[in-house]
């Protein structure tokens, strides 16, 4: 049996890395720690993602990552998929739009996709958040995906989360994933769902990210 106590999160982006600790939280003597503890040019992961398939561009972070600090590394390409846009943004979620002056990249992304969706009612706003989880070690990589569908709202609602949250009504739910909060989310998100079928992926190979 493989045990390793800790896990370098391919990313340079605290968001992700505050959501990612907090989906370890169940499973106990598994540390997530943020690549720049342990890579000096951790800001130049996102350089990998050439890749128009999201798993290419998470196992090339992974990748990345693991050859530079020798831990087992973890990396997402994650993306919002519309049908109203031929599945757009998709893998390109995150530079969607080119923000004006005074923007943060998100709030440029969110209108955007306000714009082009304006004028289609609820039933036709159809879309779903995926994210692909690719772990490298020891010569490993596994590979798990998860899927979270819902709508794009009329318009932002909620203060939480980040990137297409204030937009995203998960199927089933009045409010979006910003109004809704962490607990909710972290229990119901893509990331979520990636991680509990990657865990279920490393029991099955009699794999055990725990403290020897």
């Amino acid at each position: 049996m493989r045990k390793a106590s800790g896990i370098v999160l391919a990313s340079n982006n605290r968001h992700k890395l505050e959501e990612f600790s907090a989906l370890f939280k169940p499973y106990p003597g598994i540390k997530i720690y943020p690549a720049d503890d342990f890579i000096s040019n951790a800001n130049k992961l996102g350089l990998v993602e050439t890749s128009d398939r999201y798993m290419d561009n998470a196992l090339a972070k992974a990748r990345t990552c693991n050859h530079a600090c020798h831990y087992p590394s973890l990396a997402d390409d994650s993306g919002l998929e519309v049908d109203a846009l031929q599945g757009g943004p998709g893998v390109r979620s995150h530079r969607f739009a080119i923000p004006k002056h005074g923007q943060t990249q998100d709030q440029a992304n969110c209108e955007l996709l306000l714009n082009k969706l304006d004028g289609l009612p609820p039933e036709k706003r159809a879309a779903r958040f995926i994210c692909h989880l690719a772990l490298v070690m020891e010569g490993l990589s596994i590979h798990a995906v998860g899927v979270c569908e819902g709508t794009i709202a009329l318009k932002k609602s909620g203060d939480g989360g980040f990137g297409y949250d204030p937009l995203f009504i998960p199927t089933g739910e009045s409010k979006s994933f910003a109004e809704l909060g962490p607990e909710f989310k972290n229990a119901h998100s893509h990331r979520a769902l990636a991680l509990r079928n990657l865990m279920f992926e490393l029991q099955a190979r009699g794999i055990s990210l725990a403290k020897p």
